[in-house]
């Protein structure tokens, strides 16, 4: 028997009630998630825990597979993937809007509009927080899953996604829920790449026609959005001479609650 075959064998067997080649797969997620932002290569990764670059090759597909892990096509160095962040964000949820909370409470007050704190769930964006200011009558969004393509808090988060992530995500035609409603995939992207510039995104109604805002993302140590901060209001209250202000605010406490949570 070569010594692949009988590690192919090893590597589902079990020891204590876990699955060895389970094991190996965590262990790799650990070591990708320890590399530098740029990530690491399979030989490296593969050094790193101990195992032949064959099998950590194979294993490292499989989770290329599941989204788990991500491979630069350039330089062939692994990083976390998307589905990891969106795990956990759906995972850390009542973490982050506690400490987030207290974020959102003094954005409200400083600029008078509604902030919110949104996560990836599903195919959407899901509003897990909500601080709305006590004179204002606003509608209230906490719960709420609304489109990645059709809001500021959608887009500041596919501005800071890998190209593989946001093809993914914009895979199906965007549908139109207001006459400014991004639907052009050619006009969307470039509106991405100018948000990554600026730091921020807005809405102008683009999903209800009279919802102006503007929001930020929160980033992990990798530079990837797990939570976004937005602020938004009616058209009168949050018209566009106002976004430069409230973007930069957005930004701030965006970084405030990153902080926090690293």
């Amino acid at each position: 028997m070569s010594v692949e075959v009988a590690h192919d064998q090893d590597e589902h067997k079990s020891s204590a009630g876990r699955v060895q080649s389970v094991d190996r797969a965590v262990a790799l997620l650990n070591a990708v998630s320890a590399s530098s932002p740029g990530g690491s290569p399979a030989a490296e990764l593969a050094a790193d825990c101990g195992l032949n670059r064959a099998t950590a090759w194979r294993l490292l597909a499989t989770l290329e597979h599941h989204g788990l892990v991500e491979r630069d096509p350039v330089t062939n160095r692994y990083a976390i993937g998307f589905a990891i962040s969106r795990m956990a964000a759906t995972a850390g949820v009542d973490v982050l809007v506690r400490r987030a909370h207290d974020v959102l409470e003094r954005l409200s007050r400083q600029t008078g509009e509604t902030a919110n704190l949104a996560v990836v769930q599903r195919l959407g964006l899901t509003y897990v927080d909500e601080v709305v200011p006590p004179v204002v009558l606003s509608a209230r969004w906490l719960g709420r899953q609304v489109p990645i393509h059709a809001t500021s808090a959608g887009k500041a988060f596919l501005a800071w996604l890998p190209e593989g992530d946001v093809e993914a995500m914009l895979a199906s035609p965007l549908p139109e829920y207001t006459a400014t409603t991004r639907t052009d995939q050619r006009a969307l992207r470039a509106e991405l790449a100018e948000i990554r510039e600026q730091g921020y995104s807005v809405s102008v109604g683009e999903l209800e026609s009279q919802v102006y805002g503007v929001a930020a993302p929160v980033l992990d140590s990798g530079r990837r959005p797990f939570a976004i901060v937005s602020i938004w209001g009616p058209r009168d209250r949050v018209p566009e001479s106002r976004f430069a202000e409230l973007g930069a605010l957005a930004g701030e406490a965006a970084a405030e609650v990153a902080a926090a949570m690293a």
